[in-house]
């Protein structure tokens, strides 16, 4: 049973990756969630399904663009918190097609930031002092590392980039209306994710997905560019932490302690699929592994430090990588009727996706 004295969620991109974990994690905890999503490439109905637990769960199909639509529902479904997940997330697509990142990236987000000013000032005392938004970012908005030290909340926000330059850009608004209206705006900055239910584009699944149908694996330059892995649950944790405890105007930055080497990441999900998953000719999973010419403007090192997280709100990673991306192979070996829907949807579907 929802539990009425906690805050009820609005949570954008809820269909998605990262966003569809969050909606689990809120309704585990007996919160109110209302999922609005634009279903497009990698937003999906079937990463909501099944989900139970004391919180409710309430979907509109819908475009964080929507100005009417936003405002209609912050004000009818009485929102406490508003999380935006709905992004397009993907540094290839962004390349390809910057105009769609321009469009739900900075648009979208001052779009909602708007709906949420107007909806924040209408609040009584108590509404307002309870109200909070979070932008959920990315650490690339700090462009690429040498070959030492992390990122931490206050480093120089250097986009390489459409990609990262839309999210920086959305950053910079929610920054903006916290201190020029009073917004209450929390940002957070997390390293790459992983777990069940990414879409398949993605490093990860790519991988997997392409060593169970036999095909190349395509690494990008050298394979020698770093990138710091964490679990999504641990990432969501870290969000409802930000929510609760979180203080307006401050930036929380998540990482997973778990810096890898593209190269040495694709191996180790071969090496667990040598193990679950043999190649019928025998031949190792890694024999597959192409080097392609590399990615424009290809970041070279990410990585976090997130001690004032863990300071400031208790964030503590439950998972670590080595069984984290072991259960993940599994996960994806277990559900080929998931990726076969997502890719039925995925070529259905073109425009707006979520993070």
């Amino acid at each position: 049973m929802q539990n009425s004295t906690l805050p009820k969620i609005l949570v954008t991109g809820g269909a998605g990756f990262i966003g569809s974990a969050f909606v689990r994690l809120a309704l585990s905890r007996g919160h109110s969630v209302i999922v609005v999503d634009l279903l497009t490439y990698a937003g999906h109905r079937s990463n909501l399904e099944g989900l139970s637990g004391p919180g409710t769960l309430e979907f509109i199909q819908g475009d964080i663009c929507d100005a009417k639509l936003i405002g209609r529902l912050l004000n009818e479904k009485k929102v406490d918190w508003v999380i935006n997940f709905a992004a397009e997330s993907h540094v290839d697509r962004s390349i390809d097609a910057p105009a769609t990142f321009i469009e739900t990236n900075i648009r979208g987000t001052f779009t909602l930031l708007s709906a949420s000013l107007a909806y924040f000032q209408g609040l009584s005392d108590a509404g307002k002092a309870k109200f909070r938004y979070l932008q959920v970012s990315t650490d690339e908005v700090y462009g690429s590392l040498g070959p030492t030290g992390r990122f931490v909340e206050n480093s120089p926000l250097m986009p390489n980039s459409p990609y990262s330059a839309s999210k920086t850009s959305a950053d910079l608004l929610a920054r903006a209306w916290h201190h020029t209206y009073g917004l209450p705006v929390i940002i957070t900055r997390c390293s790459n994710n992983y777990g069940p239910r990414q879409f398949p584009e993605k490093l990860i699944p790519l991988m997997i997905t392409r060593s169970i149908e036999g095909g190349r694996l395509p690494v990008y330059g050298d394979g020698q560019n770093v990138r710091d892995w964490i679990h999504v649950e641990d990432h969501c944790e870290g969000l409802l932490l930000a929510l609760e405890r979180g203080r307006p105007d401050a930036v929380y930055c998540f990482g997973g302690n778990a810096e890898k080497k593209n190269l040495d990441l694709v191996k180790a999900i071969c090496s667990h699929l040598d193990r679950l998953r043999p190649r019928p000719d025998g031949k190792p999973h890694d024999s597959a592994i192409q080097f392609v010419e590399d990615r424009l403007g290809h970041d070279r090192r990410y990585a976090i430090d997130d001690g004032f997280a863990q300071k400031e709100l208790g964030f503590k990673r439950r998972h670590d990588f080595e069984s984290g991306i072991e259960a993940t192979v599994r996960w994806y070996l277990e559900n080929s009727s998931w990726i076969a829907t997502i890719r039925r949807d995925a070529a259905a579907n073109t425009g707006k996706g979520n993070k």
